[in-house]
């Protein structure tokens, strides 16, 4: 799927295909841009990727890399052992000292409850250390023929939510309620993917214990 791929959809849903366009490919692609932006902050999940996590030497707190939204989980140190998530807070009352002990390899990771991009490790990382973790990436903005990199299956959201950008600047569309239903359609559709995750990623189809027959 690539932005040019969501243009064609675009400018027939629009009847925008005349020689001449209403909306130029550059304009149209700076509106793609900005609603596969509101997606990741609207569904996270599509946009996370596993990767490498430098780590800053002899210190606990770590961050994320710098195009990152939000941590989702740290799994090993690279080439190394698996890194167990633990509470901070339990930490810190069992074992107040910890922030002190020598650096090496990491056996622990604690989330920064008030930074999405920031996490703590036990022990702190010795120099070189990198860890293999998980992260919500945010995706550099897209050219024409860039390849956009979330299933092909969401296609008819981005088309959505660029029509509603597009029809919002025209007030006789916002007026006729168009920028408004495209708006709706967008984020009914990411909704529904985010309702289906309860069937196909969960035993018995999500049912808890107790409702399975």
């Amino acid at each position: 799927m690539t932005p040019s791929a969501v243009i064609t959809e675009v400018r027939q849903l629009i009847q925008d295909t005349r020689v001449t366009y209403r909306y130029s490919d550059i304009v149209l692609l700076g509106f793609i841009n900005q609603i596969i932006k509101r997606m990741v902050v609207i569904r996270p999940d599509l946009f996370s990727v596993i990767a490498d996590i430098s780590t800053t030497a002899n210190v606990v707190l770590q961050s994320t890399p710098t195009d990152s939204l939000r941590l989702v989980e740290i799994f090993q140190v690279k080439n190394g052992d698996a890194i167990t998530e633990v509470s901070r807070d339990t930490l810190d009352q069992t074992y107040p000292g910890w922030v002190n002990e020598p650096s090496g390899f990491p056996v622990n990771f604690m989330r920064h409850v008030r930074n999405p991009n920031k996490f703590f490790v036990y022990p702190r990382p010795s120099s070189g250390v990198v860890l293999v973790g998980e992260y919500v990436q945010i995706p550099s903005d897209y050219g024409l023929s860039d390849t956009i990199g979330i299933p092909n299956a969401y296609l008819p959201a981005i088309v959505d939510g660029t029509i509603y950008l597009a029809e919002s600047v025209d007030n006789e569309h916002v007026n006729s309620g168009r920028a408004k239903m495209y708006q709706e359609s967008f984020m009914r559709n990411l909704d529904v993917g985010l309702q289906a995750r309860v069937i196909t990623d969960t035993e018995q189809g999500g049912l808890e214990p107790k409702q399975v027959i």
